[in-house]
Order: structure tokens, then sequence, then C-alpha cells
């Protein structure tokens, strides 16, 4: 009888993540969620990684992989964790992640320094948008409205727009409408074992004003985010999309804004995904947009 390895489940933040300087301890594990929460305060250390602490009303965003004893272990000697009651500079705890299939428990690796709160909090708690927002250029993947250039013209930034890189896909996730606004549903990227398609920007530092006040991230509707986008074979990692930050049950969107995605996407992404974005209308709430 063969005995299964045990696996445990860790939550990263910092320089484990993707494409991250440390992932490379964790590549060959399963991920579980790419785009997941749990309740703490991001800080940056100063010394190239972040320190989390303990709240309850505060978010901090990463990914969540299965690891070996083997690869838990090398993640302890990373996090200076000698165990339980020892002078650790992270302490290793159990927390509830919350994930876009439900929540579920996972190691996660706290600050222990009491100095912590001394240093600079890392706004949206995700380390990733610390590290890539202040690019001076950055790539945006667009997946709802913002693929169509009607809003860009009446608002006076469709020149900020102009520079368009291609048809980008994106793995494991799909589009799912989990906004309620007062008019109906809007469209949000959800991890499935789906693919999306949208419209991949090159855009200037300046637009990410645009962008913040037409997605309401100061008021926490979307959040920005960073993942991995492949346009015509070739990936680009760390690019910047918009995420739902409280995600309800789908409802239907009203027809002007299924009328802008599907104007944006008509031409630019691949004929089956187009029509999949129509059928999944039909399917799901009842359009017919034929």
């Amino acid at each position: 009888m063969i005995e299964m390895e045990s696996v445990y489940r860790v939550f990263v933040y910092g320089t484990l993540r993707k494409h991250e300087s440390n992932h490379y301890l964790i590549e060959k594990a399963k991920c579980v969620s790419s785009q997941c929460w749990t309740n703490g305060i991001l800080y940056d250390t100063g010394n190239g990684y972040p320190g989390m602490a303990a709240s309850t009303s505060k978010r901090v965003y990463g990914e969540v992989y299965e690891v070996t004893a083997k690869q838990l272990k090398q993640l302890d000697v990373l996090e200076g964790y000698e165990g339980e009651g020892m002078d650790n500079l992270y302490d290793r705890i159990t927390q509830v992640v919350h994930t876009d299939f439900g929540t579920i428990e996972a190691y996660v690796y706290v600050y222990t320094s009491e100095t912590i709160y001394e240093l600079d909090e890392i706004r949206f708690g995700d380390w990733k948008c610390h590290r890539y927002l202040q690019q001076d250029e950055l790539l945006y993947f667009a997946y709802g409205s913002c693929m169509d250039d009607e809003r860009f013209k009446r608002d006076n930034v469709k020149h900020q727009f102009e520079r368009v890189l291609g048809c980008g896909i994106v793995k494991n996730y799909s589009v799912a409408y989990t906004r309620k606004a007062r008019d109906g549903g809007r469209a949000d990227l959800i991890e499935s074992a789906e693919h999306a398609e949208g419209k991949v920007y090159h855009i200037s530092h300046e637009t990410l004003d645009y962008l913040y006040r037409r997605e309401g991230v100061a008021a926490q509707i979307y959040r920005p985010a960073f993942i991995t986008v492949i346009i015509d074979g070739i990936i680009y990692k760390n690019v910047l999309t918009f995420l739902v930050v409280d995600k309800e049950e789908e409802v239907a969107p009203p027809l002007h804004y299924v009328t802008e995605i599907l104007r944006g996407a008509k031409g630019f992404v691949s004929d089956n995904y187009y029509q999949m974005l129509v059928d999944d209308m039909h399917h799901k709430f009842g359009m017919n947009l034929q």
C-alpha cells in the first residue's frame, strides 16, 4: 500500500507569489487559488519583502499553495520560523482564507516584531500592487466595458488608450457579473477552469487616475490586481486588471453595459469567445442578443 504524502496549504503574500523572487521554492506546488485574501494588514519592511500583522477588518491579498512537508520546512527557513514559542522572525499560524470558490484554512506567516506598526502600510494589501503600480508604463487587461472606446471618447481620454498590444488570454479565469450596481450586474474575473479574453492596452502611469475613478477603487468596488496574460503565444507577467472586491451572486447586467462589452469585443477577441459571451447572457440571464 502506497502512503500518500501529507500536503499543507500555505497562503503566500510577498516574495513567494508567482513571478516573485522566492517563488521557485513552491514553483512545483499545486496552486489552489491565485486571487484570494485573508484578514490582516500588510507593511513594507524596507528589506525587499512585506510583513503581515493581525487585523479583523483589513485584507491581505495573495495565493494559496499545497506544499509537501519538505517544502514547508524550506518556507520555515526562509521566513525565520524555528517553531512555536521560539524567537521567530515570522510566526506560522492558521487562518481562514477567502477564495472565489469558498473559504479554506491555510498556514500564514505573520511578522512578529512590535515595530511593524511603525512601518509604511501597503496600499490595497497587495504586494504586487505595491511593486508594480509605481511603474511609468503598464500593460492593462480589459475584459469588460473598457474593451469599448465610446466612454473613452466621451471622457476625453481616448488618447490614453491608443496603444493596443493585442488580444490577451487569461487562463483559469472566467467573466462573471458579481458586482451588483443599481441597474444590474457588472463584470468581474473569477477563478475557474475556463479562460477569459480581452484587450491589452499599453498605458502610462497617469492613466491610473482615470481607471481608479471609473472602477470605483476609492469606494472599494474594484481593486487593482496583477495577472499573467498570453498574447499571440507570448507570456506577459504582472499585467494590471481590476477585480470586484466584494463578490455577490451573479446578477443580469443592463443592456447598455452589455452593448459596450460586445461592441468592444467584436472582431477583437476570438469568434468562439465572442459567441460564448453572447451565449452566457442567454443561459445565465435569459437575454437574447442575436
